[in-house]
């Protein structure tokens, strides 16, 4: 193509982009259209990949695709695979797209649409991109090597600890936040609760099938699993319609909490071929399925924005979560813009599967593009609902009232209209009991989701189907994450365990599987009954800590990226990796202080704790309250504390290199010619 047209295409599509990001920050008074949203990410998205990822890739990274990758050079057949580059894109955005980019988006449209979409965009481009780009490419010139050991090897025996400790903590409160959604979603939902436990014999069959039936019939056990998910999510609406097996299914919030408890010890002691690896598949196909439909979905109906671009709750009084927009909407968005989880699997499973160094851009920056894109279509999901219809599902009965009527009363007042009487006709027409008080975003999501489909894709004669439908996604899929991550929290402890007495780190040793793993949800599940029994709904205290961990998570990826830049001697760059860190320093320290000492009860841990030991008689439930309270001060203290750490280890490193006083010398693989060059050229 020539290139004056190239330059056309590029201009066009910057003029675009600045339009549709102009008319969303800009517009005031009347709705706007929720495509202006998807043209804002597509151009911003097309114009960060385009010109930003070449440049990190051609500047400060120097791919090289004549240098052999460790999926080439140590090949085995297992763990090292040199991979078609689609099929690890699809692997990798399987991997990090967790509960978050679909969750925090919607949590944070409290705010208005304005802020998450702005920060989303600004987010993933300049800063979530980024980190997963450049800690896959550093992982891959390291032989594969996990976080925690390229943060040993190039800053010191503190930044390895700290980055164990943090992977260790972001797990176990990522679990914990997820299965508090699971809860909130399907309690006292008996079709909800059906279908998600259908899944479970359903992957169970899929195990077996694939195992022992009929080994290797891959398209035969997608049909059947599709199928049979279809027809859980049919039987669901029977079961809720039949008044005998209804109550069997109808389960409260503590009841839930437990059986999901069990569960996950299950999950994590069962061989990985049973349950696990057809359940990670069964719920592949159905997430990427959904994020297609609700595309097109958005895109054939383009829907009114009916939240403002702006609350009055920016000032920090929100009902669903308490704080301002600073720093809180960054912490809530988490994953959508920027995620520190996302820096285990660039360093995990993907570096060993990556054929060509070249490919690490695709993969790694476009991977990033395609989550931040699912948050933008939660943005649009939530915000489609009407204000009033928003905050009824998501506030708690704890700030709006226990009862319909009450609810309905204190939302209005705050100038977004709901009765009573059509938050009840919307539960009968998406087929639950009641949609107050759904705390957690996965209702929301899955209504605004069934709002958009049954719009454009069969009436609101199958609204019901398509909510559940959207529950079930949900809900497979943070299921999914409990599996797997109660499974490598698993692993990560018997390692360490394993220095102690060696039996323990036998990965084999059913003992020692048993103990870990009860180890390891316990941690979560305790998260969990706290967030179960918290009268607030459990998402103002456990989310803004997750958030809190998964960032500082970020904050340990990019100081490590910013060790390596230093050291390769291409400081004239930093600020590629440097600001955003800057960035998350000021937002996660800021909340953490926020989170622990802010004297607002709903804000603070501490005033919280406070609170309840002043206002109340003393019981077994608000002494076990209060200790919550003061142990999630504990651990944001301890995380904050070790992540300073680290920056300070950072510091006189980045000080002692850049001043001469120590010599730069990076840790990478020797260079090995790769022999797919010749090979392409041949």
């Amino acid at each position: 193509m020539n290139k004056s047209i190239r330059i056309l295409i590029w201009l066009g599509v910057a003029i675009l982009g600045a339009l549709a990001l102009g008319t969303i920050a800009l517009h005031r008074g009347e709705e706007i259209n929720a495509m202006w949203l998807v043209v804002a990410a597509f151009c911003s998205y097309a114009l960060g990949y385009r010109f930003y990822s070449n440049f990190i890739s051609v500047k400060v990274l120097a791919l090289d695709a004549h240098r052999a990758t460790p999926a080439e050079r140590l090949e085995d057949g297992r763990d090292f695979v040199p991979t078609n580059k689609w099929v690890v894109f699809g692997h990798h955005f399987a991997a990090i797209a967790g509960p978050g980019p679909l969750v925090g988006p919607v949590l944070a449209a409290q705010f208005g649409y304005l802020p998450g979409t702005l920060w989303i965009l600004a987010g993933a481009v300049f800063g979530g991109c980024v980190q997963d780009f450049v800690i896959l490419l550093f992982s891959v010139r390291r032989d594969g090597k996990s976080l925690t050991e390229i943060a040993r090897e190039e800053i010191g025996v503190v930044g390895g600890f700290v980055a164990y400790v943090a992977v260790i903590a972001i797990i176990v409160i990522l679990l914990g936040a997820g299965a508090l959604i699971v809860v909130n979603a399907l309690k006292s939902s008996p079709w909800g609760v059906f279908t998600i436990a259908m899944t479970i014999p359903i992957a169970l069959l899929m195990g077996l099938y694939l195992r022992r039936l009929r080994p290797g019939k891959v398209l035969e056990v997608s049909v059947l699993g599709f199928i049979l998910v279809m027809l859980a999510i049919w039987g669901g609406q029977w079961v809720s319609q039949n008044p005998v097996v209804a109550p069997w299914f109808t389960l409260t919030a503590s009841t839930l909490a437990l059986v999901i408890i069990i569960y996950g010890f299950f999950a994590s002691a069962l061989p990985v071929w049973l349950l696990l690896a057809p359940r990670d598949y069964l719920s592949t196909f159905v997430k990427l399925g959904t994020i297609g439909l609700l595309a097109l979905g958005i895109i054939a109906l383009r829907p009114t924005l009916h939240m403002p671009p702006l609350t009055r709750f920016i000032d920090g009084t929100g009902p669903i979560f308490a704080g301002s927009i600073f720093p809180f909407a960054f912490i809530t968005i988490a994953c959508g813009a920027i995620s520190g989880f996302h820096s285990l699997i660039s360093s995990g499973t993907t570096p060993k599967l990556i054929r060509r160094e070249p490919e690490t851009r695709m993969v790694g920056y476009g991977a990033m593009m395609a989550e931040s894109m699912v948050a933008i279509m939660a943005t649009i999901a939530a915000c489609v609902l009407q204000p009033g219809t928003y905050f009824a599902i998501n506030s708690p009965a704890g700030v709006v009232g226990q009862s319909p009527e009450a609810a309905s009363a204190t939302i209005s007042s705050w100038g977004f209209p709901v009765t009573a009487a059509g938050m009840q006709a919307l539960a009968q027409a998406v087929g639950e009991q009641t949609l107050f008080n759904r705390t957690g975003g996965a209702p929301a999501f899955a209504v605004g989701m069934a709002h958009i489909f049954s719009s454009s894709l069969g009436g609101q004669a199958v609204m019901a189907i398509w909510y559940h439908f959207a529950i079930m996604f949900e809900a497979l899929f943070i299921l999914t994450v409990l599996d797997a991550g109660t499974r490598v929290g698993r692993f990560m402890v018997q390692d360490a365990l394993g220095h102690v007495w060696k039996p323990l780190g036998r990965t084999s040793w059913y003992p020692s599987i048993l103990a870990t793993s009860a180890l390891i949800v316990a941690a979560w599940g305790s998260f969990l009954w706290q967030g179960v029994k918290d009268p607030l709904g459990g998402i103002n205290s456990l989310w803004p800590l997750f958030g809190i961990c998964n960032q500082l998570l970020a904050t340990v990826a990019l100081c490590l990226a910013t060790t390596i830049i230093i050291k390769m001697g291409k400081a004239r760059y930093l600020p590629v990796t440097l600001v955003p860190l800057t960035w998350l320093v000021a937002v996660t320290f800021t909340a953490s202080w926020q989170k622990m000492f802010n004297p607002h009860p709903r804000i603070g841990f501490l005033a919280h704790a406070r609170q309840l030991a002043a206002s109340a008689a003393p019981s077994h439930e608000i002494s076990h309250l209060i200790f919550n309270d003061r142990l999630d001060a504990t651990v944001t203290g301890v995380l904050v504390c070790m992540v300073a750490l680290i920056l300070l280890e950072s510091a006189f490193l980045w000080i002692s290199v850049l001043s001469g006083r120590m010599q730069a010398r990076v840790k990478e693989s020797p260079f090995v010619a790769t022999r797919f060059a010749s090979e392409e050229q041949g």
